[in-house]
């Protein structure tokens, strides 16, 4: 079972894509998933045989159970099942819950005596009471609608995650000012001479910006392993998503420095698509290495976002408003836009964030090099 997030502990199997002795390609799908983000559509990370099928649809486990083995072509044989986890206590035995767990578990309509505790003794903690209320109810085996998400449980999920991101990571925030001028005219004629199917939205040249910024601040381009960070070799961006309804999924676009605008700006309508009416892919989920939101379109001016554990950083980007600004040592108007970092302050500093912020500024006053 993947993990699709840091909200994410446990999926619930649909419906397998494959059957036992059928070939499978890295990148193929294999399973579908449902999550509190939808049905996912789970890919092999391996091509081989599928050799056998270890969990049964309808079923609820945990992030990391092996959900079935396949022998690589290599002909590598392939790793066992691992035994599964008791979710609650022996029978008739009470579990020990502290008081914060219970207050918290009464907030989130968990019960906190079906709890395995992992703290001392065995004990019920806050951190076992929001991983069981983020955690999928199971699901009979049948195929559900995709698009349809339960909104109420995936706020429920969001609003664990934030807390423990907020309690868990030392943030600090930037914020900078940028003249977009030059970009916005620059797509004015670029749009002019493309096809109306072709045309580019002013959000892809602020995610390839920010996907190149992150060339020269490599460090914000990175996931928080155990006690330290991992810098990721590829920039996946994740771009913040509204669901209709409510709601909201990050999923990655990936490679996004290595793209044209063009190609980002297929890939991310083809995204955004698949978010809302279901579709995503499990790599889709998991791999971002730093997210993209931007409140514009709601009016918002500034934003600054909670960073999703385990990126390091998070970029917002608010509405473009018009603004006395000096150009040449004379004030004109000018559209305007301010984008902010917030960021671990484990791996980073305001300096390095603030060269990263000046690196985007720079970027987009030369758009025809994106």
């Amino acid at each position: 079972m993947p993990i699709l997030g840091a909200d994410m502990v446990a999926g619930t199997l649909i419906a397998w894509r494959k059957q036992p002795g059928d070939h499978v390609s890295r990148g193929e799908i294999i399973a579908e998933v449902e999550t509190e983000k939808g049905l996912i559509d789970v890919e092999a990370f391996v091509s081989g045989v599928v050799e056998r099928l270890v969990v049964e649809p309808g079923a609820t486990v945990p992030t990391g159970t092996v959900l079935a083995t396949i022998r690589e072509d290599a002909g590598a044989p392939a790793a066992p099942a691992p035994e599964p986890i008791p979710p609650a206590p022996a029978p008739g035995r009470r579990a020990r819950v502290s008081p914060l767990a219970r207050k918290v578990a009464e907030q989130l309509g968990v019960d906190p005596d079906t709890l395995q505790g992992t703290g001392p003794g065995g004990a019920v903690t806050r951190e076992d009471v929001e991983r069981a209320a983020a955690a999928p109810r199971p699901a009979p085996a049948v195929a559900r609608p995709r698009g349809r998400v339960d909104l109420a449980r995936m706020r429920q999920t969001i609003a664990a995650a934030m807390a423990r991101a907020k309690r868990e990571i030392p943030h600090y925030y930037l914020a900078h000012t940028i003249d977009v001028q030059p970009a916005l005219a620059w797509l004015a004629e670029e749009n002019a001479r493309r096809p109306v199917t072709g045309r580019l939205l002013y959000g892809v040249l602020l995610i390839k910006a920010v996907a190149l910024g992150l060339r020269e601040v490599p460090e914000l381009n990175s996931v928080w392993r155990g006690e330290h960070a991992e810098p990721s070799p590829a920039v996946h961006v994740g771009v913040a998503i509204s669901l209709r309804g409510g709601g909201l999924v990050a999923p990655a676009l990936h490679d996004a420095d290595k793209r044209s605008v063009g190609e980002l700006m297929h890939a991310l309508g083809d995204l955004v698509q698949r978010a809302r009416t279901g579709g995503l892919r499990s790599s889709e989920l998991s791999d971002p290495t730093i997210t993209v939101t931007s409140l514009g379109e709601q009016g918002v001016e500034t934003v600054f976002g909670i960073v999703y554990p385990p990126q390091v950083a998070i970029v917002g980007f608010g509405k473009v408003t018009e603004r006395p600004w000096v150009v040449n040592g004379s004030v004109v108007a000018r559209p305007l836009l301010t984008v902010t970092l917030s960021a671990d302050h484990r791996v980073s500093d305001g300096h390095r964030g603030g060269l990263f912020l000046s690196a985007v500024d720079r970027l987009l006053q030369a758009p025809e090099r994106l």
